[in-house]
């Protein structure tokens, strides 16, 4: 790669479209606020430039985030905003040109900003209201801005900020059958240009697609239960309009458990792993999160 050292340890950009997140688009009264505090502990394989002379490169690291959630009315539908702090702590080693090379690091990463607006089957009611709700056909649009906030050295490879914005539209579509609900949310990631990538060189990406797919099975109590997959494609490199052979098309599953514990505390675990890479990051991850809902009518 022109311009690039090659001494170091490099990696390919993680788009957050491959997030995969159950009931984005189900019907939640308005007025309401969340306060939600996850951890996340992810490990696997980094995916590397073709033109980079690096092997066995592996990481794990640990992730906590901060999310607010408020509720509103838009339009005669139910709405939400939302804000995503996440810090980590990183750790990934690996071999360039034979010789072991190790980065570390710990910070903020980029915060995102979403708003959901549902455009059909989600009417805006009230807690008291929403107590006769019963769901049958949802959809709806929303829009992920990540800024470039995030903890970020123009002379490291790895960096927990990407330096750059990514706008996330993406449509939402969720249908009840009983007890199970079915939902499909395709998107597009399209990312600004990193000006200052790795020593003042130029990185660009190409659209990055995804396909969220969720099957749900709510309980009497409350609880649910969700199967997860997602398919992404697309995301090439180009650094300094010289383009790279890694274009993503990859494949994730895993599974969703939601527990309430009272009127207005609930428990979220999740697990996730790779099925299928053509290139890209390989990674197992875990995660937990405890939510903590206050508002209108509570």
């Amino acid at each position: 790669m022109r311009g690039v050292r090659r001494n170091s340890i490099a990696r390919i950009p993680v788009a957050k479209a491959q997030d995969a997140e159950p009931r984005s688009y189900s019907n939640t009264p308005v007025g309401l606020n969340f306060l939600i505090a996850g951890a996340l502990y992810s490990e696997g394989k980094l995916a590397f430039d073709p033109d980079l002379s690096v092997a066995d490169a592996n990481f794990h690291s640990k992730t906590g985030l901060l999310v607010y959630v408020r509720s509103f009315d838009f339009a005669g539908q139910s709405a939400k905003f939302d804000v995503i702090v996440p810090a980590s702590s990183f750790s990934a080693w690996g071999l360039v040109e034979g010789q072991p090379r190790q980065r570390e690091m710990a910070g903020l990463g980029d915060p995102r900003f979403r708003v959901s607006v549902n455009l059909i089957g989600a009417p805006a009611l009230s807690v008291k209201d929403f107590a006769n709700y019963r769901q049958d056909l949802i959809v709806g649009i929303s829009l992920q801005v990540s800024v470039p906030l995030g903890q970020y050295d123009s002379s490291k490879l790895l960096n927990l900020g990407n330096n750059r914005w990514s706008f996330k539209p993406e449509l939402g579509i969720s249908k009840a059958v009983g007890p199970c609900t079915f939902e499909l949310a395709p998107s597009v990631t399209i990312f600004t240009d990193n000006t200052n990538f790795f020593g003042g060189n130029n990185l660009a990406q190409a659209l990055f697609y995804a396909v969220q797919r969720h099957i749900l099975y709510t309980f009497q109590l409350g609880a649910w239960f969700a199967l997860d997959g997602v398919y992404f494609s697309g995301g090439r490199t180009s650094l300094n309009g010289v383009k790279s052979d890694n274009e993503q098309r990859n494949t994730r599953a895993g599974f969703t458990v939601a527990l309430p514990i009272d009127r207005q505390n609930s428990l979220k675990l999740s697990a996730s792993t790779g099925i299928t890479s053509r290139t890209g990051s390989e990674f197992t991850a875990v995660g937990v999160a405890w939510q903590y809902r206050w508002g209108d009518g509570y």
